[in-house]
């Protein structure tokens, strides 16, 4: 066997192997006799056609099945032999028997060849954010608003209230344009951006009167679009006062007071927010990274995150697109925060290879027994067996395999903490 493997780019890699009669030769004579074994040609018995015949009805198909096979044997002899780190399956750009010698070209993606940054030197800031009794109280109202009830008001509509009533598309001379009136809509101010002109001029406006309200859509060259909005009733959420039988019936029976019920809520708020400040951290140590080490990404790896992407946003808006969307469109835009996953896995991978980073099937067990105990006893042995299933233990191991990454990246860098009052809800991400 011989072999050539020049690079294409910095990431693709041809491989042409050349076989002799004597490495493909059996191969070839077993693919032979089965066609031979399997086609049914008139005039001859089945099995019984001459040699000849059946090269030349299937050759070319005989001769595409060996070189699949003999390309994937040699292949992975030579991927180990090499110490070569390919990223997808290599496919045959062409083949050709030519006397006693196959000959098999194939091309296929390798892992990036590079030296990552010393972070050493690196520092972030990780935000410890505490938790307030206005903050609790926040949340409360919140809660209750589910319970809560709109009530008419004689009085201006606030920015939460909601202000009901009929609506006009004016036309050029400024007059109400029937054809174009939606009757009774609901405006919901506390839901529209303040920007909004709807809500910028319905606040503060009474049942009775008449307001016109001029819309133009940003950076738009059109002429602004004109409305008229006769309001008829100005709704209030009326919220119920909170009490021990409301909170327990807010919470199917789990707390019975309130200050159980308000303490929780603290507790849930901290959990939150303890992980939003972490996220944000590993976030911030990713960016920068993938910023520093500008690896080359293997187009395969890009277009499976580019898929993954994709299939994320259709279960988002329910698991398909709208009638005639332009999918192709999409994924191009999807496409920097494709090569951005693509930088990142690279990078972990060099990362797990620098510092000697695996997951063993103890970190496994271990994480399985571990999460085990918040299930009842009487199904924890069946829950630490379910981690044998493929699908759960490789969704397990990658996470566990991200949070050893994170650990060691945290190990290795400078991270200030900074206290910082908890983001409005108007402004968490």
């Amino acid at each position: 066997m011989q072999k050539i493997i020049s690079n294409s780019n910095e990431t693709e890699q041809i491989l042409e192997i050349t076989l002799t009669a004597e490495e493909f030769g059996a191969e070839y004579n077993q693919e032979l006799e089965e066609a031979r074994r399997s086609i049914q040609i008139k005039g001859f018995r089945k099995g019984h056609a001459p040699v000849s015949l059946i090269k030349k009805l299937a050759g070319h198909s005989i001769e595409a099945t060996v070189a699949d096979k003999m390309a994937s044997k040699y292949f992975t002899q030579i991927v180990e032999a090499d110490n070569i780190k390919p990223v997808n399956r290599a496919e045959i750009v062409s083949f050709s028997f030519e006397g006693d010698q196959l000959a098999v070209k194939l091309v296929y993606e390798v892992q990036p060849e590079f030296e990552l940054n010393d972070i050493s030197g690196y520092s972030f800031t990780k935000t410890i954010y505490t938790i307030t009794e206005e903050d609790v109280d926040r949340e409360v109202k919140h809660i209750l608003k589910g319970h809560g009830s709109l009530i008419s008001v004689d009085e201006a509509a606030s920015a939460t209230d909601t202000v009901i009533g009929d609506v006009w598309k004016l036309n050029e001379a400024g007059e109400p344009d029937e054809t174009q009136k939606t009757s009774n809509h609901h405006f919901s101010l506390e839901y529209l951006p303040e920007a909004n002109p709807f809500r910028k001029e319905l606040t503060g406006k009474k049942a009775g009167e008449n307001v016109d309200i001029e819309n133009k859509e940003p950076d738009s060259e059109t002429e602004p679009s004109r409305y008229r909005v006769a309001v008829s009733e100005v709704k209030r959420l009326d919220l119920p006062e909170l009490t021990e039988d409301l909170v327990k019936e807010i919470t199917d029976q789990q707390f019975e007071s309130i200050a159980d019920f308000k303490a929780d809520i603290q507790a849930q708020l901290q959990k939150h927010f303890t992980k939003k400040a972490e996220d944000d951290l590993l976030e911030s140590i990713s960016a920068k990274l993938i910023e520093d080490n500008p690896v080359p990404t293997p187009e395969s790896i890009v277009e499976s995150f580019s898929n993954m992407l994709l299939e994320n946003a259709k279960r988002q808006i329910g698991g398909n697109f709208p009638k005639n969307f332009n999918s192709a469109d999409f994924r191009e835009t999807l496409r920097p925060n494709a090569i951005k996953h693509a930088q990142w896995m690279i990078i972990t991978r060099k990362i797990a290879e620098t510092a000697n980073i695996s997951v063993s099937d103890d970190d496994l067990k271990s994480y399985m027994e571990k999460e085990a105990m918040n299930h009842p006893e009487a199904q924890r042995e069946q829950f630490v067996e379910s981690y044998k299933n493929p699908e759960i233990s490789d969704y397990i191991a990658e996470m566990i395999f991200k949070g050893k990454i994170y650990d060691h990246l945290k190990s290795q860098v400078t991270i200030i903490e900074e206290a910082k009052p908890v983001p409005a809800p108007n402004m968490e991400e």
